[in-house]
């Protein structure tokens, strides 16, 4: 993690101060959203990458002391504004960050009211004089997901894709755990990968390894879900949610039964359980 991000002293994360920005490398600074929450951890994070010419990452929520920070940090400097997805912590400003500086808007698609000048595939690039920042498709999370990387630091912007802190939610018919399993490996052959700047929390700088928990974390949680399904021979989604999550917090069980049913949908596309209904049965079929 660079010196921006922790304290040169006792090497521990600064705290998040909101709406305030925040160099966490040379080329980046950051700006926290005050969001926080269950879904977003301390606020949803905005990057500003550049010096002379700017790239804004995901310009968060639609509001004032959020925008007004963004557009003082980075100014009549601010040239794009890249959208990792378009999901509601994320995407909001950008109608009205456009308005103010001007600025083209990339993005993987123009879903959810949110204007795109450029849509980005896998591997499109935004060069300046400075940097080049490259797309990567990454589906799973949302199936228009981009994370952004950002070459000449060989740092991940990677939105909702990979977070500090906590696991991402998989939320069919949108979010495909598959999907999102191959796009975890995608993102670890990344060579030379130094560091991921995530969508919340703090900037992450064993990438790696972290991307390796998570693979790790989404298999145990996948056989835990067949183990449950074969046990009963048939159950619902409620019961492996209160077998599985137990002490849950109550505004957190929809989120588990989102995850638990793109599980259920990998396992059905692999010939290990039957069903497809979120509220019926789903059946153990080896």
């Amino acid at each position: 993690m660079s010196a921006g991000d922790r304290d040169t002293e006792t090497d521990e994360p600064r705290p998040i101060v909101h709406e305030v920005p925040s160099a966490v490398s040379p080329y980046i600074r950051r700006i926290v959203a005050d969001n926080p929450g269950a879904m977003t951890g301390p606020g949803t994070n905005t990057y500003l990458a550049g010096v002379d010419e700017i790239a804004v990452i995901d310009p968060g929520p639609d509001t004032d002391a959020h925008i007004d920070a963004v557009a003082g940090c980075g100014g009549d400097r601010i040239r794009w504004i890249l959208l990792t997805h378009t999901h509601p912590d994320h995407a909001p400003a950008t109608k009205r960050l456009k308005a103010r500086t001007g600025a083209e808007v990339c993005a993987f698609d123009d879903r959810d009211d949110v204007p795109v000048d450029r849509f980005l595939a896998d591997g499109d690039t935004v060069e300046t004089t400075e940097f080049r920042i490259r797309a990567i498709h990454t589906p799973g999370h949302a199936s228009n997901h981009l994370c952004y990387l950002l070459e000449e630091e060989r740092t991940l912007f990677s939105g909702d894709h990979i977070m500090d802190g906590s696991t991402v939610v998989i939320a069919p018919p949108d979010g495909d755990m598959a999907a999102y399993l191959d796009s975890l490996a995608k993102v670890r052959a990344i060579k030379r990968l130094r560091a991921i700047a995530p969508g919340h929390g703090h900037v992450i700088t064993d990438p790696i390894e972290r991307i390796d928990a998570y693979v790790a974390h989404r298999l145990e949680r996948e056989a835990q879900v067949l183990g449950a399904v074969r046990a009963a021979g048939t159950t619902t989604i409620a019961d492996i949610v209160a077998e599985l999550y137990t002490g849950l917090v109550e505004e957190l069980v929809p989120r588990a039964a989102q995850s638990v049913h793109a599980h259920l949908q990998k396992l059905a596309a692999d010939g290990l359980v039957r069903g497809e209904d979120p509220d019926g049965d789903w059946t153990a079929t080896s």
